[in-house]
C-alpha cells in the first residue's frame, strides 16, 4: 500500500477509542501495523456505538420472534405484519451526544437518521415520536438545550413531511452535563416488498445515493462512544449538519427506484458513515467489498480516505444495484436533483479494499471487521435494593388538594404543548389522536386500520431496582397502547446508560434488559429494533439508566378508538387494578417532600396482561367512554388529566383507608381508569367480577371542579391553568 498517511502510535490508537489489546487484536487479524486509514476503520466498527461489544451478550436473550414478525433486529428497522398485505416499519435510535454539543443540528440529524432508517427498508415513514431528558431546570444550560433540541426536531420533521405525533419529556438534575434525544420513525410497506441490506452476486455495481460528503460529522460514531469531559465544545466540529429538503427527495427517488426493481440491496450512511454502510452490506451477503474514492461526489476539496470513510454527512444512501438498471436509476436520482456515482463493486474475495488515487488505502477482511469486533462480558454489579417506603412515616401530609395543585404544575407533569405544537403533528392528514394522550393513533392510509404509538420508561424506577424497572418500561408502554383499544404487537426500544466499564453501571443495563425480556415474554409484546448508547456521562457522573421503550398497537378500526377525557355528565368513574397507596420513588414523594427514596412499586406481569386485556374487550364492545392508564403521579393526576381534557369536572370518593395521600397518589401499577354510562356501569361491574378482577367505582363525572370530601374543590379552569403555565413561563426565564 501506498500512503503519506500519519504514522499509527499508542496516542494515536487511544485517541481513536481502542485500548491497547483491541489494537493488538487488530495487527494479529491482518497481520501488520494497520494504516492510518484502517485504524479510522476498526475504530469506527469496533467502537461501542456501531458493534454493541458491551451490551450484546445481553442483547440475545430478548424475545424478538412472533408469528406477525417479518423481521427482528440486525437491520436498519424491525418490520411487523399487520394484514392485508401491509407492514409496518420501525426503529427508535438515540442522539444524545451530538444534541448537548449542537443541540439545533444534534436533533435535527437524529430525527434524519431515523427517517432514513425506515424508508431505507422500502417504507414511507409516517409518523415521529421522540423521547427527550434534561437537567434540571435551573442548570443554566437546561433552557438552551430544551429551545435547542425542541426547534431542531420540529425544524427536520416539518420540513421534511412527517406529523411527529408523540413522545415525552423529563427534568432531572442527573441529565445536566448529558441530555437524552430519543427519536422513533414509524412507516408502512407492503409486506413483500421490504429491502434488506445483504448484497448479493459478484461483479455487481455499489452505488452512492443522495447529498455530497463533507467533513461534517468525522468520529461521530466515536463521540457516542466516549464519556464527556471538559472538552465537550471541542467535540462540535463531530456534530453533523442536516437537510430535510435533500432527504425528501432523497426518500421519493429511493422509493421510486425501489418500485422500478433496480435495488438489490440498500444501506442508509448512519454512524461511521461510508465505513458501516459497506461492511455491513458485503459482510452480511458473504462478499467483498471495492471501493473507489476518487468516484466519490464530495462538497470539499482535497478530501483524505479517511475523512471520506468517517464523514457522517447526512442524507446519504449505499446501494448495490441490478446492472441492467444502472441508466434507469441514475435518471431517477437526477430527475430528483440528488447525486448518483457507481463508487465500487461487490467482489468474490471477501476482502474490504478502499483506494484513492489509484493508492490501496486499506485491505482488510470484511467478515472479520464486524464478525471479530470484541464482545464483552463486563463484570455487572447488582444494585442493591431499596426498602419498601412506609408512606406511615410521612408526618403531617399537606392537603390532598394543595398536593395535587403542586404536582400538576411541576416539571414532570405539566402539560408539554409547548413542546408539541412545534411539530406538525398532523401533515399527512392521518393523525386521529394527537400528542397529549396515552399514545398517538394514526390511519393507515384511508383506514380502516390504524397504529397507536408511544414512548414510555420511568427512569427513577430503573435506578432504585432495574430489573422492576425495565419490567415497568414495557408494562407502561403495553398499558398505553391498550389504553386507545389498540393490541400491543411490538416495541423498539433505546438503552441509555452510563459507562459500561463500571460494574454498577453495567448491573443497570443487565438488570433492565432482564426486566424488559420477561416483560416483552408474559405480554407477548417483541422486541424487533433498538439502539444501545452507553458512556452518557460527564465527569464520572452517569444519566439516571434510561431504557426507553417505544411500543406500536394495531386498532382494526380508528373509529374506536377511544380517548381520555370525560365524555358527558353524570357518568360512573371506575377504576381497575388494586390500589396499595405505593410511596416509594413517586413523583408525589419527590415534588411534595423533596425525598427520593424507596423501592419502586413491583410490576405483576401477569396482572397487566389480564387488566389490559379486559379493558380492551370494554372498548371494543362500546361499553367505556373514556380509558385512561395510572402512571406519573397516581390516581389523582390520572382523574384531573381527565378532567382538564373535557373541562368536565367530577365529584370523587374517598378511599377508606386513613393514608389517602397515598391512595390518590400512590404509583401502584397495572391500573386504568374508565368512564361508563350509568346503563352499562352494571354490565361492565358484572364482567369485572366474573373475570375475578379488582374494579371499583370511585365517582361520578359533572360539573367544573374535582370535589373530595374534606378537601377544597379544585376548579377544572384552575387546575388547567397551572397545568399549562410552567413549560412556557420557564421558556419564558420567568418560571414560578
Amino acid at each position: 500500500m501506498v500512503s503519506n498517511e500519519p504514522a499509527v502510535t499508542p496516542e494515536l490508537v487511544a485517541e481513536h477509542g481502542l485500548t491497547p489489546d483491541e489494537y493488538e487484536r487488530i495487527r494479529k487479524l491482518i497481520g501488520r501495523e494497520p494504516t492510518f486509514t484502517e485504524l479510522g476503520i476498526f475504530s469506527a466498527m469496533w467502537n461501542e456505538h456501531c458493534s454493541y461489544k458491551s451490551s450484546k451478550v445481553h442483547l440475545r436473550t430478548l424475545p424478538t420472534k412472533a408469528s406477525w414478525v417479518i423481521q427482528g433486529p440486525g437491520e436498519n428497522a424491525g418490520v411487523i405484519d399487520i394484514g392485508d398485505g401491509l407492514a409496518v416499519v420501525f426503529k427508535m435510535e438515540s442522539h444524545n451526544h451530538p444534541s448537548y454539543i449542537e443541540p439545533y443540528q444534534g436533533a435535527a440529524t437524529g430525527v434524519g437518521g431515523i427517517l432514513r432508517d425506515v424508508f431505507t427498508m422500502g417504507a414511507r415513514p409516517i409518523a415521529c415520536l421522540n423521547a427527550l431528558s434534561f437537567g434540571a431546570p435551573d442548570n443554566p444550560k437546561t433552557r438552551h438545550l430544551v429551545a435547542g433540541v425542541v426547534a431542531g426536531i420540529g425544524g427536520y420533521g416539518n420540513s421534511f413531511g412527517v406529523p411527529t405525533v408523540g413522545g415525552e419529556v423529563r427534568f432531572h438534575r442527573r441529565y445536566d452535563g448529558n441530555c437524552l434525544v430519543n427519536a422513533m420513525a414509524v412507516g408502512i410497506a407492503e409486506a413483500g416488498k421490504i429491502f434488506y441490506s445483504a448484497a448479493s452476486g459478484v461483479g455487481m455495481p455499489i452505488v452512492y445515493l443522495g447529498s455530497k460528503t463533507g467533513r461534517d460529522g468525522i468520529h461521530g460514531a466515536s463521540m457516542a462512544s466516549a464519556e464527556f469531559g471538559a472538552d465537550a465544545e471541542e467535540k462540535r466540529p463531530t456534530v453533523q449538519v442536516g437537510d430535510p429538503f435533500s432527504e425528501k427527495l432523497l426518500l421519493e427517488a429511493c422509493l421510486e427506484i425501489m418500485e422500478k426493481g433496480c435495488v438489490i440491496a440498500i444501506q442508509d450512511m448512519g454512524a461511521a458513515g461510508l465505513t458501516c454502510s459497506a461492511v455491513e452490506m458485503g459482510a452480511k451477503g458473504d462478499l467483498g467489498v471495492t471501493l473507489d474514492l476518487d468516484s466519490v461526489p464530495c462538497r470539499e476539496t482535497g478530501m483524505s480516505a479517511y475523512e471520506m470513510m468517517l464523514s457522517e454527512s447526512q442524507e446519504r444512501m449505499l446501494m448495490v444495484l441490478r446492472p441492467e438498471k444502472e441508466k434507469e436509476a441514475e435518471a431517477i436520482f437526477r430527475k430528483w436533483g440528488l447525486d448518483f456515482a457507481i463508487v465500487g463493486e461487490t467482489t468474490p474475495t471477501k476482502r474490504f479494499i478502499v483506494r484513492l488515487g489509484g493508492a490501496v488505502m486499506a485491505d482488510l477482511p470484511i467478515k472479520e471487521l464486524g464478525d471479530q469486533a470484541p464482545v464483552y462480558d463486563r463484570p455487572a454489579a447488582q444494585a442493591p435494593k431499596h426498602p419498601i417506603f412506609d408512606a406511615a412515616t410521612l408526618e403531617a401530609p399537606i392537603g390532598i388538594a394543595e398536593a395535587l395543585e403542586k404536582l400538576i404544575g411541576s416539571p414532570d407533569l405539566c402539560s408539554k404543548r409547548w413542546v408539541w405544537q412545534q411539530y406538525d403533528h398532523v401533515i399527512l392528514g392521518n393523525t386521529v389522536q394527537r400528542p397529549g394522550g396515552d399514545a398517538a393513533v394514526v390511519r393507515i392510509n384511508d383506514g380502516p386500520k390504524a397504529l397507536a404509538l408511544t414512548a414510555d420508561v420511568t427512569p427513577r424506577y430503573c435506578e432504585a431496582d432495574p430489573f422492576e424497572g425495565g419490567k415497568q418500561a414495557v408494562a407502561e408502554a403495553w398499558r398505553n397502547l391498550t389504553a386507545t383499544g389498540a393490541r400491543p404487537l411490538a416495541l423498539t426500544d433505546n438503552l441509555n446508560f452510563g459507562n459500561p466499564e463500571r460494574p454498577e453501571i453495567m448491573g443497570q443495563l443487565v438488570g433492565c434488559i432482564r426486566g424488559i425480556g420477561e416483560a416483552c415474554r408474559v405480554l407477548d409484546f417483541p422486541v424487533v429494533s433498538g439502539n444501545v448508547s452507553l458512556y452518557n456521562e460527564t465527569n464520572g457522573r452517569a444519566i439516571l439508566p434510561t431504557p426507553t421503550i417505544g411500543g406500536v398497537g394495531l386498532l382494526d378500526d380508528f373509529t374506536k378508538s377511544i380517548t381520555l377525557g370525560f365524555k358527558s355528565e353524570g357518568e360512573a368513574i371506575l377504576l381497575v387494578g388494586e390500589t396499595t397507596g405505593w410511596l416509594g420513588q413517586s413523583l408525589y414523594l419527590r415534588e411534595v417532600y423533596g425525598r427520593e427514596e424507596g423501592a419502586p412499586p413491583p410490576v405483576d406481569l401477569a396482572a397487566e396482561k389480564r387488566h389490559g386485556d379486559f379493558v380492551r374487550g370494554l372498548i371494543r364492545d362500546g361499553l367505556v367512554t373514556a380509558v385512561h392508564d395510572i402512571s406519573d403521579g397516581g390516581l389523582l393526576i390520572a382523574l384531573a388529566e381527565m378532567a382538564m381534557a373535557s373541562g368536565i369536572g367530577a365529584v370523587l370518593e374517598n378511599p377508606t383507608n386513613a393514608l389517602a395521600h397515598g391512595f390518590w397518589f400512590g404509583e401502584d401499577q397495572a391500573r386504568y381508569v374508565l368512564t361508563a354510562g350509568l346503563s352499562d356501569r352494571k354490565r361492565v361491574l358484572a364482567r369485572a367480577q366474573e373475570a375475578g378482577l379488582p374494579l371499583r367505582m370511585i365517582g361520578t363525572t359533572g360539573g367544573h371542579v374535582l370535589a373530595l370530601a374534606n378537601e377544597r374543590p379544585l376548579a377544572v379552569t384552575r387546575l388547567r391553568d397551572r397545568f399549562e403555565a410552567w413549560l412556557p413561563d420557564y421558556m419564558r426565564g420567568s418560571e414560578r
